[in-house]
């Protein structure tokens, strides 16, 4: 008896949140992509409080969603497990390219590309693979991949974005020796053009660092 693991090729739907109208008084774009145990329609809601005529948001979901405790009464996402990583990856990537040209962004806006614990991996991936180019990229409390190398991102270099890497001192995931690989990785990709803003919290996104995020031209 043999056991055999095939591949199969469907098509397949996935929902994305937006937050506000994108209209021609819109100055501020913003991509973000949520951490594991978010849904798109509940993180978005951390960037309500900027000014909904100036800002619009687009939150693409994560494909993998789950009970997360026993009562099953809440439902979470994750963007990728160690299960099949790299055929995942190929999926989530071509879904965040589709939810982006979906959304057919001026090239007169802010764009504002922003990855919140895992969606820091997923983010960094599909930039340096679509050459996306952005005002500001944003990495909060996550981890960049190894795998990605500087000449993955010549081209958003030459760009002259700025990159936020934010992190909250007391953060049960990230200790001081994680935060210096991470910022020692991040220097090696995009050169000294970051900024770091280390707040007082956990691992928690926070409105109030959000709103500093805007002003990046």
């Amino acid at each position: 008896m043999q056991n055999e693991e095939k591949i199969v090729s469907y098509l397949h739907t996935n929902t994305y949140s937006t937050l506000n109208n994108l209209t021609g008084k819109t100055k501020n774009v913003w991509f973000v992509c949520h951490g594991m145990g978010y849904l798109s329609k509940y993180f978005i809601r951390h960037f309500n409080e900027l000014n909904p005529e100036e800002n619009y948001i687009i939150a693409p979901q994560a494909p993998s969603k789950y009970y997360q405790k026993d009562d099953f009464k809440h439902v979470g996402a994750s963007w990728l497990t160690k299960e099949n990583t790299i055929r995942e990856t190929e999926n989530v990537l071509n879904y965040l390219n589709t939810v982006f040209h979906e959304e057919n962004i001026p090239d007169n806006v802010n764009f504002i590309a922003l990855g919140f614990s895992q969606g820091v991996s997923v983010l960094t991936r599909w930039i340096s693979r679509f050459k996306i180019k952005c005002n500001c990229l944003v990495l909060y409390a996550g981890s960049i991949p190894n795998e990605l190398t500087k000449e993955d991102f010549n081209d958003f270099r030459n760009c002259n974005t700025l990159v936020k890497y934010i992190y909250g001192d007391k953060d049960p995931y990230i200790n001081e020796k994680r935060i210096a690989a991470e910022l020692k990785k991040a220097k090696l990709l995009f050169e000294n053009n970051i900024e770091v803003i280390k707040f007082d919290g956990v691992h928690e996104v926070k409105k109030e660092i959000i709103s500093t995020i805007t002003d990046t031209k």
